[in-house]
């Protein structure tokens, strides 16, 4: 199994003896799994059996499924409720006769709920159970489509985000080669700001060197670049993965933001803060892609 989005449609139609159907179902992102069903009474009864197939292969997203059924002519009749209409007619009436207005037609009321019913004629028991499997089939059929769609679509979705984890790649290591990192770089600009900074002042030398050597420690991104070459790793290892992976890719993108955003605050260069906010930036479109993954 690929690499699946949680973003899906799926559409299958279907017909037994005197009944036809289209089964619709679509998924969209969603922490776990949340089940939608719209269903027509006379196959209400097989619910159960609907979200046991769907969980069966959709471990996460939001889903809505609909199912529209219609029988043959002749096996829906109308049914006018005159009592209903009778009293809305006297009622309308009165109303119109002590406003002074026309009286409201027939034709009106007839639209109004309740007047006019829809009664649909008794299907024998094994007809049901016919009509019941035969949708159940499509049902499966509606969702081994609909995991095909995700995983099309989740084809495309890796290699955008494989796209992004190169990216990250590159500029974590512009980060590393920057020659402002180099030991005698950063002596030179300590140097520098220190003979400014005391011109004047007459300092212990011992000192010195050891507040030059903690500025160094707190300025040194060694940690951190290591740790994002590992993060980089494994991205490219749960892209390659089969199976639900969105939620770890999730995590890692938490541990990449973190990590950028304490390499800009070490950052006592502009070649690396110009790295570092342009990584946080490729950092959160990543976060923002995974959001769709399964």
């Amino acid at each position: 199994m690929t690499l699946s989005s949680m973003t899906g449609f799926a559409r299958v139609t279907g017909a037994v003896g005197d009944a036809s159907w289209a089964i619709e179902i679509k998924t969209v992102n969603a922490k776990a799994l949340d089940v939608k069903l719209r269903l027509p009474s006379l196959i209400e009864a097989i619910e159960p059996h609907i979200r046991t197939i769907i969980a069966r292969s959709i471990p996460r997203g939001a889903c809505q499924m609909q199912i529209s059924l219609t029988r043959s002519t002749g096996e829906m009749r109308f049914k006018v409720n005159e009592a209903a209409l009778e009293e809305l007619h006297a009622t309308f009436s009165t109303i119109a006769a002590r406003l002074g207005t026309e009286p409201v037609p027939l034709s009106r009321l007839i639209d109004l709920k309740g007047v006019l019913e829809y009664e649909e004629r008794n299907i024998d028991e094994a007809a049901l159970l016919s009509l019941q499997r035969a949708v159940l089939d499509d049902v499966e059929s509606a969702v081994a489509a609909l995991v095909v769609a995700r995983q099309v679509e989740g084809a495309a979705l890796r290699g955008i985000l494989l796209g992004r984890v190169e990216r990250i790649e590159q500029l974590v290591r512009a980060a590393d080669e920057l020659p402002s990192r180099r030991p005698e770089a950063v002596q030179a600009r300590l140097s520098a700001a220190v003979q400014q900074l005391f011109a004047d002042i007459s300092l212990d030398e011992q000192r010195l060197y050891q507040e030059a050597a903690l500025l160094v420690t707190r300025a040194d991104i060694r940690e951190e670049l290591d740790r994002l070459y590992t993060h980089v790793k494994a991205a490219r290892a749960l892209l390659g993965e089969s199976g639900p992976v969105g939620r770890k890719l999730d995590f890692l993108a938490q541990e990449f933001g973190r990590e950028s955003n304490t390499l800009c605050a070490k950052s006592n260069d502009a070649a690396l803060t110009a790295i570092g906010l342009d990584l946080k930036g490729v950092v959160e479109q990543f976060r923002e892609q995974i959001q769709n993954v399964e």
